[in-house]
């Protein structure tokens, strides 16, 4: 070997020695390993149970080693609170996305109504993740501070401002118990939908329960 190849060899073995410590490193995780984090935790969460899951289980189905998860998360809590804010964050843009098209606070709320079932109709994972599996985590319940979800409440409530502004929707309604209200109903009736057992005959339409949910509690907002 002469010594150029020596050195080239000596400069692509430090060039390689360079990119995994960046790797490595917690302050610059690749985004799409974390992506992939996130994924494999949904998964892991709906089929496990939060209580149950194992973060080695979650790194398999990632496909990092165990360690990696803890250069993006603390712990097993904090993933799930991550993987909440992150997911709640694209919700969020999607529901103002989706009523910047609508010119009247009824027609915004009843798009807020069917987007949110849609959601979790077609992100079924997800939803049993946030409607189910957040509650096993006393961290999330005692010590998170919530903003998504209350950037989420002040979509509705925001649309319910606008309404009783124009006239549409009647003034005597306090818009932040009306955004919680709905929120309630819409929660109880994902959950519903999402733990219904095989062949029970109280089975839930999510199309059909976004129009009935818009009927009582949309109709009976509008001014009289």
């Amino acid at each position: 070997m002469n010594n150029h190849s020596a050195r080239s060899r000596s400069k692509s073995n430090g060039k390689r020695a360079v990119a995994k410590k960046k790797d490595a490193s917690p302050a610059s995780p690749p985004e799409g390993k974390r992506e992939r984090i996130l994924e494999a935790a949904i998964k892991v969460f709906a089929a496990e149970g939060f209580y149950n899951a194992k973060v080695s289980q979650i790194a398999q189905a990632a496909g990092v080693a165990d360690g990696t998860i803890y250069l993006y998360f603390k712990s097993k809590d904090d993933l799930l609170i991550n993987l909440f804010e992150d997911r709640m964050e694209r919700v969020n843009a999607n529901l103002r996305e989706a009523i910047e098209t609508e010119t009247s606070a009824i027609a915004q709320l009843r798009r807020i109504v069917r987007l949110h079932l849609e959601l979790v109709e077609q992100n079924r994972d997800m939803a049993e993740v946030i409607s189910v599996e957040l509650r096993q985590s006393s961290k999330f319940i005692r010590e998170y501070a919530n903003p998504k979800f209350a950037e989420f409440l002040r979509t509705i409530a925001g649309a319910v401002v606008e309404g009783q502004r124009t006239g549409e929707l009647r003034t005597g309604i306090d818009p932040y118990i009306f955004a919680r209200a709905l929120f309630g109903a819409l929660d109880e009736i994902a959950l519903a939908w999402l733990v219904k057992q095989p062949g029970s005959k109280a089975t839930i339409e999510l199309p059909r329960a976004a129009e009935q949910l818009g009927d009582l509690f949309i109709d009976g907002l509008k001014a009289r």
